[in-house]
């Protein structure tokens, strides 16, 4: 297995499907993934995507963890762990003295331990509320 930073808006639609995430048309995955910082997990021979994780930076103080797949049948082979060490290497290597980041994600349901692991915090807690989002669109 390696990683590489590209994946194809079809590929990454594949992936979402694996592990039973919304689809949406691939004009718009391609213009998501040509505006985020990819890693892609690919099997040996390079053909076939197993994993992925995107992030979508503003270049100042704002990230956004938007997405790390890794398909059912490679689950529990550390492949997830991998992706979040290649983004928690790249975030780190964009701090500039003085800077800070505030990197957010939305955990799926019941992986919260897996990102406490990188030093992230369930919300809400005592210091903030609970992070909200909503869908538009009739997809």
């Amino acid at each position: 297995m390696f990683i590489t930073n590209s994946i194809s808006p079809s590929e990454y639609m594949g992936l979402r499907k694996a592990v039973g995430w919304g689809e949406f048309p691939l004009e718009e995955a391609k213009a998501g993934l040509d505006h985020s910082f990819v890693w892609c997990i690919r099997e040996d021979d390079g053909r076939r995507p197993i994993g992925l994780a995107r992030v979508i930076w503003d270049h100042g103080y704002v990230m956004y963890i938007a997405d790390v797949i890794v398909i059912p049948e490679y689950q529990g082979q550390g492949l997830g762990r991998t992706l979040m060490e290649n983004i928690m290497t790249f975030i780190n290597d964009q701090l500039k003295p003085g800077y800070r980041f505030m990197v957010t994600l939305v955990s799926a349901k019941g992986k919260e331990t897996f990102y406490e692991k990188f030093g992230f915090v369930s919300r809400p807690n005592e210091e903030v509320g609970p992070g909200m989002h909503q869908w538009f669109g009739n997809g």
